[in-house]
C-alpha cells in the first residue's frame, strides 16, 4: 500500500502574516492540524483547528495588518480569492460596501500523496467519476491526487480547469502536486463552463478534472465533455447521490428526472399509478463516490441502475471502502454490510414508500373539494392504513378546502354535529393533505427502515410470547435483510416467502 505523505508549505503562509500574529501561531505547536487563520478588522485574530480555536493576539486586527497580508499574496480575483504562488493556500477577503478589505480567511492548503489507492481501480477504468461530500472532507485533495496519478503514472493527457486555484495553487506555475497535468485558470467563476468546453476543443485532453460543478451551464458543459468520449473527474455540490438527484440544477449529472404517463395496462402491470418518475437521459457520470469520511467512501458503480432503482422505490446500497490504520484498503460489498453499517450509512437506503403496519386502525376519510388523487398519494406515501369513504356519515375524519367551508352541504354539517372531526385545508396540495393526515392519525413519519424494523420487533415479541410464526408485510430485498438480521439477534428463524412484489419475511421459533 502507498504510504500517505502530506505537504503543506506552511512556512510560505507564515511569512506573509504580521509578526505579532505569526508569533502567536508559533506558540501553539501541532500546526499540522491547522485549518485556517481568521483575521477580522476590530476583532481578535483566531487560529482554527478541527476540535478547537485559539486567539493569536490580545489586540484587535488593524487595517495595517490586513494590508500587510494582502501585499504578500497574489492578486485577488473577482471571487475575492487569492493565493501564494506555488502553494495551495487560499486567502479569501471580506469587503465592506466601499470595497475595502475588512476580513481575511487564510485557509491552509495541503497536498496528500498516496490516497488514490482506495479508488485506483475505478480511476484506471476510464469511467467518469463525481465526488460528493460535505465541505472540508477532502474532495479537492482526492481530485488533485487523481489528476497526478492519471498524468504521471498512467501517461494520460490531463487538463485541470482550476477556477479558484484550489487544485493547482496560485501563480502561473502550478503546484507540483498535480504532476504533469496541465492547468487552465478561469478569469471569472461564471466563465467556468466556457473554459471547460475550451479545454476539450483546444487541447485534446483524455481527462478533464473540474472542481465544484455548481450551475446548470457547468452541468451542460460536463455532459458535452462526456459525450465526446473524454473521461471527466469532478466534484459537485451535495453530500449524497440522492441530494444530487433532487437538485434541479445538477440532476442532469445523474441523468435527470421527468414524469411519464403510463397506459392503464402498463400501470397495472407495474402496480403503480399512471404518472411515474423516470430517468430522462444517460448519466453524465458513470460512478458516484460519496466521501463519508476522509478514508471511508460509499461507491455507486452504476449510476444509471442506482437512479432507476431509486425512482422505482427500491434499495440501492453502495459498496463501502475504507482505509485501515495500517494502510490496507477494505472493500465491503453491499450484500456483506454489517447490520449496524446499513443503518449508519444514510445513502444506503433508497426505500420504497412505507407499507402499513399490522394492527394500526384503518382511517376512513371523506374529502370535500380535496383532490382524491393527491389524497390517495398522501396516504400511500405516509404508509397509512386508510381509505376514502363515499359518505361523511361513515368517515373518521372530513377533509375540506377552506373555500368550501361556508357553503358546506347539510350532510357535512350533520356529520360535524355528530362529532366527526373536520379539518380545513388552506390549499389543495399534497403537502397540506399530508399535514392534516398526520395530525389526525397522530403518526410519526417513520423512515422505511424504522417501519420495517418496528414491525419486525412487534412480530418477534409475539413469536417469543406465543411460539406462533408471524408473516410480515412485503418489503424490498434490502429491508427484508434488515428484518432477517434482527430476528437472528433473538435466535429466531426467518425466511423469505412469496414472489415479488409480495415477497415477505416469516419469523418463527
Amino acid at each position: 500500500m502507498a504510504e500517505q505523505a502530506i505537504t503543506d508549505n506552511l512556512d510560505e503562509l507564515l511569512a506573509v502574516l504580521p509578526p505579532g500574529i505569526r508569533d502567536g501561531l508559533a506558540r501553539q505547536g501541532q500546526l499540522e492540524a491547522l485549518l485556517e487563520i481568521v483575521l477580522d478588522f476590530g476583532r481578535l485574530p483566531e487560529a482554527r483547528f478541527p476540535d478547537r480555536w485559539v486567539v493569536l493576539a490580545e489586540v484587535p486586527v488593524r487595517h495595517e495588518e490586513l494590508d500587510h497580508v494582502m501585499s504578500g499574496v497574489g492578486e485577488f480575483g473577482e471571487d475575492n480569492r487569492a493565493g501564494i504562488e506555488r502553494t495551495l493556500h487560499r486567502i479569501s477577503a471580506i469587503r465592506n460596501r466601499s470595497g475595502r478589505c475588512v476580513g481575511l480567511t487564510c485557509r491552509i492548503g495541503r497536498s496528500v500523496y498516496g490516497t488514490v489507492d482506495i479508488i485506483r481501480d475505478i480511476v484506471e477504468s476510464g469511467k467518469s467519476i463525481v465526488l460528493l461530500g460535505r465541505p472540508g472532507i477532502g474532495k479537492t485533495t482526492k481530485l488533485r491526487e487523481v489528476a497526478r496519478v492519471l498524468a504521471d503514472e498512467l501517461d494520460k493527457r490531463v487538463v485541470i480547469v482550476d477556477t479558484s486555484n484550489e487544485i493547482a495553487g496560485d501563480g502561473d506555475v502550478p503546484h507540483p502536486a498535480i504532476g504533469r497535468a496541465r492547468r487552465m485558470q478561469v478569469r471569472r467563476p461564471e466563465l467556468q463552463h466556457a473554459v471547460m468546453i475550451e479545454a476539450v476543443e483546444n487541447h485534446m485532453p483524455e481527462v478533464i478534472v473540474i472542481d465544484e460543478i455548481g450551475t446548470e451551464a457547468e452541468a451542460t458543459a460536463a455532459r458535452t465533455i462526456a459525450e465526446r468520449g473524454v473521461q471527466l473527474i469532478g466534484t459537485a455540490h451535495g453530500n449524497t447521490l440522492d441530494n444530487l438527484l433532487m437538485n434541479p440544477t445538477l440532476q442532469d449529472l445523474v441523468g435527470g428526472i421527468h414524469a411519464v404517463t403510463l397506459s392503464d395496462e402498463e400501470a397495472k402491470r407495474r402496480g403503480t399509478q399512471k404518472t411515474v418518475l423516470e430517468r430522462k437521459a444517460p448519466p453524465t457520470f458513470d460512478v458516484v463516490i460519496e466521501i463519508m469520511e476522509f478514508d471511508k467512501l460509499a461507491i455507486h458503480h452504476d449510476v444509471a441502475e442506482t437512479v432507476d432503482r431509486f425512482l422505482r422505490g427500491q434499495a440501492a446500497a453502495p459498496e463501502i471502502r475504507l482505509r485501515k490504520p495500517d494502510g490496507e484498503v477494505e472493500v465491503i460489498p453491499p450484500e456483506e454490510l454489517p447490520f449496524e453499517e446499513m443503518l449508519e450509512v444514510e445513502s444506503l437506503a433508497r426505500p420504497a414508500p412505507p407499507t402499513p403496519i399490522r394492527g394500526e386502525r384503518e382511517l376512513r376519510v371523506f374529502p370535500y373539494g380535496v383532490s382524491r388523487n393527491k389524497l390517495e398519494r398522501a396516504m400511500r406515501d405516509l404508509g397509512l392504513r386508510a381509505r376514502i369513504t363515499r359518505s361523511p356519515s361513515d368517515a373518521d375524519v372530513i377533509l375540506m378546502l377552506k373555500a368550501h367551508e361556508k357553503k358546506s352541504p347539510a350532510k357535512l354539517q350533520e356529520a360535524a354535529r355528530q362529532g366527526t372531526p373536520m379539518h380545513i385545508l388552506r390549499s389543495n396540495t399534497q403537502q397540506q393533505i399530508a399535514v392534516a393526515l398526520r395530525e389526525v392519525y397522530r403518526l410519526r413519519q417513520y423512515s422505511a427502515e424504522e417501519r420495517a424494523l418496528r414491525e419486525a420487533r412487534q412480530a418477534i415479541e409475539e413469536v417469543l410470547a406465543t411460539s406462533r410464526p408471524i408473516e410480515l408485510s412485503p418489503q424490498n430485498a434490502y429491508l427484508r435483510r434488515l428484518q432477517h438480521r434482527l430476528a437472528g439477534q433473538y435466535d429466531l428463524a426467518s425466511e423469505s416467502i412469496g414472489v415479488e412484489p409480495h415477497r415477505r419475511v416469516r419469523i418463527s421459533k
